[in-house]
């Protein structure tokens, strides 16, 4: 009978502690299945939240880079034009420092200028004594040694950058000048020293001498700046094969300031079988020249083109019954 009570006990125990631990599991379940989604929920609330930070900060950065882009291609575009400014202000000093260089060269040379025009003359003066004789007086047809009995006038006139830029004007009113000692001619042309034509339609023909046609003349060569090698042979050996003409008194005026051909001899050569004597010894036309002294305002050792002119222009015009004047000056 003790037994079997004691059976019972135990068996009741066993049965409360096993009741408390299921109820005590159930309990840790309801308690985590509870509290678990609320806490996800506050995180993924969390995270948008940052994340939408983020990408606002990601925009606003984005926004102040495309300022800054504008800002720095706008600074390189003014640094480009001051950049640019600065290299022609550069190219504009650099041109003044050239011509002050020029002008003070011109100031040494003009003394030796005038003294080797001083020697031409009087070495022409001498040689025109040596062949005419003392007793010789200049006819009527001449004005300033220069024969003026030609029925019609061809100027060959230097176009390079050198005559255009410091010349011109000078080169004009010569022109102007030669033209009023001819009050009227039956026929004028104007070419450069490469034979290109300043009216193409009268290529090959006289331009009829009006004051009209005188005054387009001067209008048209003020802006006349085409090629030019600077050399007149081109410009000589058109004009004496396009316009000689034996019933024809003609004559030629070149307007130049260099020589940059390889021979002098060769042109004088050229010309005398183009433009031979006749049976009284006069030549099919006649070349005057006029010299301008550009080149003697640069260095002395630079000075070779223009030495080169006048000495083919005095044997041309010698050779060809005409008279080459060297200017002392090239501006107005």
């Amino acid at each position: 009978m003790r037994k079997r009570r004691a059976t019972e006990e135990f068996s009741l125990s066993f049965l409360d502690v096993i009741c408390c631990g299921f109820g005590a599991i159930i309990l840790l379940l309801m308690i985590t299945k509870t509290v678990q989604p609320q806490i996800i929920e506050a995180s993924t609330v969390n995270l948008q939240g940052v994340m939408a930070d983020l990408q606002a900060q990601l925009f606003e950065i984005r926004g102040e880079t495309r300022i800054l882009n504008r800002d720095l291609n706008a600074r390189q575009e003014q640094l480009s034009e001051h950049q640019e400014r600065i290299a022609i202000l550069r190219g504009q000093l650099a041109s003044l420092r050239s011509r002050h260089d020029s002008l003070q060269v011109a100031t040494n040379t003009n003394e030796v200028i005038t003294e080797q025009l001083a020697i031409a003359k009087q070495a022409l003066s001498e040689e025109q004594e040596r062949l005419l004789g003392l007793q010789y007086q200049a006819k009527n047809n001449y004005i300033g040694g220069i024969p003026v009995d030609s029925e019609y006038i061809v100027f060959v006139i230097d176009t390079s950058g050198s005559m255009f830029s410091y010349a011109w004007e000078r080169m004009m009113a010569e022109l102007d000048a030669v033209l009023s000692i001819y009050p009227e001619v039956k026929g004028i042309q104007i070419m450069n020293d490469m034979g290109d034509y300043m009216f193409s339609r009268y290529r090959g023909q006289w331009i009829p001498d009006t004051p009209g046609r005188r005054n387009a003349i001067m209008q048209n060569l003020r802006n006349w700046n085409v090629f030019s090698n600077s050399s007149p042979v081109e410009g000589i050996t058109q004009a004496i094969r396009a316009f000689y003409d034996p019933g024809k008194r003609i004559s030629i005026y070149v307007f130049g300031d260099e020589f940059t051909g390889n021979s002098i001899a060769q042109v004088v050569n050229t010309v005398d079988r183009l433009n031979q004597a006749n049976r009284e010894g006069e030549r099919l036309v006649r070349i005057h020249a006029v010299g301008f002294p550009v080149q003697f305002i640069r260095a002395p050792h630079l000075q070779a083109t223009g030495i080169r002119f006048a000495t083919l222009m005095r044997e041309l015009t010698y050779r060809n019954g005409g008279t080459f004047v060297g200017l002392n000056d090239f501006r107005p």
